[in-house]
């Protein structure tokens, strides 16, 4: 738009004046002659540099000149949320129904897992998988897929074949360290802590020093045991869930413990922890585009107004009966 600033000059000076078909009138009166040539007086100087100064003004507005306000931080809700599931030998029990299928119960938490990340957009989330040890699968990241992805390639007996609660409650603390968001683990487990260097009370002391809140999960039937030709053979195998344990780490950090026994139940549980309030943190800066061509628009008009009104308004002439 700017490159058309010299086209009316361009125009006048390459293309030939138009010349009317019909005879000319002859005026005998050498005033009206005086007042109908664009060039008498001082007048008709001035309106063609206003002609010129309106298409440039014109010109300007039709380029969209912007102007940056100041820098903005609107709020973001999110929240750094970390995921430790639990990868011991008892997660392969076959006791969870999934569209009438029976599944095992890290298949499960998989299913309930993946459709709970689906609604966290804005948090940063990590994954930690324990068993013997605590492993963290993926960094604190946005990007949910990622963290989806990795979930699903973790099998059973991955990280050990006992359970140390201790030690990934310990693992979250050191990966969540730092940053002003609102920081919370949720710990899905279906066994009794038996290994790892921290008992599962000690890391929760260590999670509450660090404002870290975490909420257990016991995941599993009551009828823990051994599986032959497909039927349980209750009092048997693996023991019962620490509910009493879970529950007191939970209270440690003031968070909530929840008991689910089937997969309805899991999907509920993960549903009400999605319902926590996150804190609202700042979000990036913003700086909003202001529009400037309002004013140069303004001022061609009005010039182009004053312009052409000479040519378009009858002025009474002095003297005129």
């Amino acid at each position: 738009m700017l490159l058309a600033l010299p086209l009316p000059w361009l125009l006048r000076r390459w293309l030939p004046p138009s010349r009317g078909d019909g005879d000319a009138l002859r005026v005998p009166y050498t005033g009206l002659g005086a007042i109908a040539a664009p060039h008498a007086g001082g007048r008709g100087g001035r309106a063609s540099w206003m002609l010129w100064l309106a298409w440039a003004l014109l010109c300007v507005a039709a380029a969209r000149p912007q102007g940056v306000g100041p820098a903005e931080h609107p709020p973001q809700a999110a929240r750094d949320l970390m995921l430790a599931v639990d990868l011991s030998g008892s997660m392969s029990e076959e006791d969870m129904v999934i569209g009438r299928r029976a599944v095992d119960r890290l298949t499960a938490a998989k299913a309930v897992i993946a459709d709970f990340l689906e609604r966290r957009a804005g948090d940063r989330i990590g994954l930690i998988v324990f068993g013997q040890r605590a492993y963290a699968v993926t960094p604190m990241t946005r990007d949910r897929d990622s963290v989806r992805q990795q979930l699903d390639r973790t099998v059973v007996g991955l990280a050990g074949r006992e359970t140390a609660i201790g030690d990934a409650i310990a693992l979250a603390v050191r990966r969540l360290q730092g940053g002003e968001a609102e920081r919370v683990l949720v710990l899905l487990t279906d066994g009794v802590s038996n290994a790892g260097a921290l008992t599962p009370q000690k890391a929760a002391e260590l999670a509450r020093d660090a404002g870290l809140r975490v909420h257990t999960v016991a995941f599993g039937s009551d009828g823990d045991g051994l599986q032959a030709l497909g039927f349980r053979l209750p009092g048997a195998g693996e023991p019962a869930i620490d509910e009493a344990a879970l529950q007191a780490i939970a209270d440690t950090t003031g968070g909530r413990a929840f008991r689910a026994r089937d997969t309805e139940s899991l999907a509920g549980i993960y549903a009400e922890i999605d319902r926590l309030e996150p804190i609202e943190a700042p979000g990036p800066a913003l700086r909003a585009r202001v529009e400037r061509y309002p004013l140069p628009l303004a001022a061609g008009c009005v010039l182009l107004l004053l312009a052409l009104a000479p040519r378009t308004w009858r002025w009474p002439m002095r003297g005129a009966r």
